[in-house]
Order: structure tokens, then sequence, then C-alpha cells
């Protein structure tokens, strides 16, 4: 073998997380004692961990068998002489936190920002990704209370991870056994792979639907929120993009974004247009009006005129232009709400508009439709592929369509070179 082979072998079977800095929250369930495992193929993987463990916790499983297996001794509480806040401490130094297993009460204290321990206050004063990995009884985890604070949870970003179904405490059989070991690392390892990878990047996004004026008081609008967009600026903020975010919305931006906000589709373009030669990434998830009145009322119209005859002009088709003005190395994301078949619609997108990406979806099915909390798309890409991504929160569909953009940065990237 020579010394080229040896090293690339070498390298391959480098530890995955090596280096990466986790803490493990360990909460008060029977299944605690699988947090052992995972603790264990965290630190083999070389993550140096440092476990938070829970009062309760430590009636299922001992302090010192974490302290023994991870790269530091156990933390419990949040009041110590040697560092005040050991909560904060943690959360800013954390790249990811895990909390393994996950119980209803932890999920019910996380969803509504009570800090009542040192893991409760660790996860709320980070701004690192966190994986929650729930496990219950069957009827615990269907509880509608507890649903919610899953929904609520998965909406702000944090990572779900199972629960499976199988065997459970007291011989039950049903949903709510925790992942196995190797799934919840895997997760993590997924997680923190992509965490950074849209560090040095600039990525604009657009969300929202424009309103065109008819008088002072009437607008021709439609029914978008803009939740996806603003999902996906956060998204690429927390992966690491300087995001820029043009938006018509009032959700809530996140943290470090600049925001642009527009009415109509003018304005909109306007924004976009100055704004896209100096990003990587442009994604139009906004609704952008297809038309406008041509002649706006200076006073309100009334309505014993009569119906007003409205004279109606395209707007500017924002997406196709900056398929015009692309940049070598930029990659282009279009989105294409439809009442059918969204595969259609995006090829055809992609063929008219010079884009790399169509994220499609068909608003007339359940769940998919304005202003809801999940969403259900199929991304098409200009090399002929096809990916659906089922029915999951906007967040989640958000990291699943900048997966996606990773990978096309990458060959934009290598063909811009070449």
């Amino acid at each position: 073998m020579d010394e080229g082979a040896a090293a690339g072998e070498a390298a391959s079977a480098a530890p995955r997380l090596a280096g990466r800095r986790l803490v493990l929250g360990v909460t008060g369930g029977i299944a605690a004692y699988k947090a052992v495992e995972v603790c264990r193929r965290l630190v083999d993987e070389g993550a140096h961990v440092v476990p938070v463990m829970t009062a309760e916790a430590e009636r299922f499983v001992g302090a010192t068998t974490f302290s023994a297996l991870a790269s530091e001794p156990v933390r419990r509480s949040l009041w110590s002489d040697a560092d005040p806040v050991p909560h904060t401490r943690l959360g800013q130094w954390a790249e990811l936190v895990l909390v393994v297993p996950a119980t209803a009460r932890f999920l019910g204290l996380y969803a509504h920002g009570i800090a009542e321990g040192l893991l409760s206050a660790t996860v709320l004063a980070t701004r690192a990704p966190v994986v929650v990995c729930p496990a219950m009884h069957t009827e615990m985890w269907e509880h509608p209370a507890v649903q919610d604070n899953v929904a609520t949870l998965r909406r702000r970003g944090v990572v779900v991870v199972g629960p499976a179904s199988g065997r459970l405490a007291g011989g039950d059989v049903g949903a709510g056994r925790l992942a196995e070991p190797a799934a919840i690392v895997a997760a993590v390892t997924d997680v923190l792979c992509r965490a950074r990878d849209l560090a040095g990047h600039r990525v604009l996004v657009t969300a929202g639907g424009t309103r065109e004026p008819i008088d002072p008081v009437r607008v021709l609008t439609n029914r978008s929120s803009g939740k996806q967009g603003h999902a996906l600026a956060e998204a690429a903020a927390a992966r690491g993009a300087e995001v820029v975010l043009v938006t018509t919305a009032d959700q809530p931006v996140p943290a470090g974004a600049r925001v642009v906000r527009v009415e109509t589709a003018a304005q909109m373009a306007e924004a976009v247009l100055a704004e896209a030669p100096s990003c990587d990434v442009v994604i139009m998830a906004a609704a952008v009006a297809d038309f406008r009145p041509a002649r706006v009322a200076p006073a309100k119209l009334k309505k014993a005129e009569g119906p007003p005859a409205l004279d109606l002009v395209p707007t500017e088709d924002i997406l196709a232009e900056l398929g015009r003005r692309r940049r070598p190395g930029q990659v282009l994301v279009g989105f294409a709400a439809e009442t059918g078949d969204p595969l259609a619609s995006a090829e055809a997108k992609l063929a008219a508009k010079g884009v790399d990406l169509v994220v499609a979806n068909d608003v007339s099915r359940d769940g998919v439709g304005f202003e809801g909390e999940t969403n259900e798309v199929v991304v098409v890409d200009q090399d002929g592929g096809r990916q659906v991504v089922s029915l999951r929160s906007k967040r989640e569909v958000a990291d699943a369509v900048l997966d996606r953009v990773v990978e096309w940065l990458g060959a934009r990237g290598d063909r811009a070179g070449g």
C-alpha cells in the first residue's frame, strides 16, 4: 500500500465527531439507561461530551457511570460557587445539545420556555442545534398536550429523533420507545455535519405575499403567510449563512438576519435585484403577484359607484430576471404553489426561468396549504433529479431544501472553477 492510500484509509477511519463539543442531557425516564450507550458511542466517535443529569435521572442511572464514560464529570445543579452561570457557559460552549431520553415533563418545560433546573436552563441558553429523543408510554406520547409541545419544538428547529414502537416499561408494547443508540448518534452526526455548511455564504430569501393597491384602502393579494420563507431564512442563519430576508410578512425574524420590508411586487423586485448580485444563493419563496392594477385610484372607491373596472398589467418576472442576471457559481431556487400536480409546474418553471431548483407543492392538500405549520413539497433540479419531502414542519422542509442547495453550491463551484 502506498503512502497516499494509507493516508486516505487513515482519514476515512478518523472519528466522525472528533473534537465536537456536546452536552448530553439525561432526564428521569426508564430509558435513561440507554443514554449510557449513547454517551459511550459519542465518545468513541471523538466527541467531547459533558453530561448534565436531572435529579430524577439519577433515580434510574448513577452519575458515576456517566462521569466515568463521558469527557467530564456530570453537571447537576444551577447553583455552584465555582460558576455562577453554569447554564450560560454550557449553552455557549456546546456545538450541540442532545437530550436522551426526553420525558414529557422536559418537553413541556422546553416548549414553554421554563428554566426549572440546569438542563432546561441550558437548552434555553444555547444557540447551538438541539436534538431531543422522546421516550414515554404510548398514552403519554399520544396525548394532545405532548404532541402540541413536540410540534412547537419542531417549528423552532429542534430535531426530534423517534420515538420508535416496541416493548415499553411494564411489558406494554406500542409507540414511545426510545430510538436506538445507533440511530441517535447518526442523527447527531447528520446535524453537526450540516450545522455550519453555509458559513461564508450570503443567502437571500424572499417571503410572504405581495399586495398590489387598488385604492388607498383595498389591495390585490394572496393567502401566503410567509411562514415557509421565514423558516428558510431561520434555517440558513442556523447553518452559518449571512442572511438577507426580503419579506412582506409579519413573522418572527431569525437573529442576525438583515430584513428588507416591502409590500408590492415592484418593491420586491427592486430590493431583490439590488441584493442578489452579492449573494451566493437566492431563494424566491415569496408569492409574488403576477398582475397589478394599471391605475391606482387616488381615493377610496365607493360602493355606490358600482363595481370598478380593473385593468390589470403584468408585474416584473423577478425569477426570470434573476436567471438572466445570474453570476457564475450562484444558486437560484424558485417556488411553485399549485392546486394540482406540482411536479409538472415545477418542471415547466425550471425550463422557463433558468434556475437550478424549483420547490413545488399542492396547496389544496390537507396540511400543505397557506398559513399552516406543515408543508409537503417536491424539489426538482436542472439535472432531472426529483426529491419528495413528505409532510413535516416548515422548518424541517426548509432544512431539506437547504440540503439540496448545499449540494448545488458545490456543483456550481466545481463548474465555475472548471
